[in-house]
């Protein structure tokens, strides 16, 4: 799998140490780029969901049913899905192939301006860890073309 990145004509990464050490697993040197970070959950950072539903049931629903909630006192989806945007529209003119190594909330949120779903979609995506998600571009608008495990 790792070969078929070398074609990409840059490659960028999330901040994260995760991030880049999947980069450096593939035998890459990105570029950092901190729109590519994961999505800030607050006072959820580093909790499994099953241990917000247990002390936190109603805020983790509101959460997950309204992408404009942040009971965690970070990002919302919809902040991501946005910064997930602009970022998606500075390269969508770049030439060749762009590779970026980044989280599965990061490529839901690209799934989702890709094919200009409403930002309660996003709720309705997984992402298995080390997914490749295939987005395709003509400078006007995106396209999903895979996603692999």
């Amino acid at each position: 799998m790792a070969g078929e990145f070398r074609n990409a004509s840059i490659v960028f990464s999330s901040p994260a140490r995760r991030a880049l050490e999947t980069a450096a697993v593939l035998g890459l040197s990105p570029r950092i780029d901190p729109a590519l970070r994961d999505i800030e959950l607050g006072d959820w950072a580093g909790r499994t969901v099953s241990s917000v539903a247990l002390s936190d049931a109603d805020a983790l629903a509101s959460w997950l049913s309204d992408p404009g909630s942040a009971p965690h006192g970070g990002e919302t989806v919809e902040a991501l899905i946005a910064r997930t945007s602009v970022w998606m529209q500075t390269i969508s003119e770049r030439e060749g192939p762009i590779l970026a190594v980044t989280h599965p909330a990061v490529m839901r949120a690209a799934i989702v301006v890709a094919i200009e779903a409403q930002a309660i979609s996003y709720a309705h995506i997984d992402i298995a860890p080390l997914s490749v998600v295939e987005l395709t571009s003509n400078g006007r608008r995106w396209a999903l073309k895979s996603i692999r495990s």
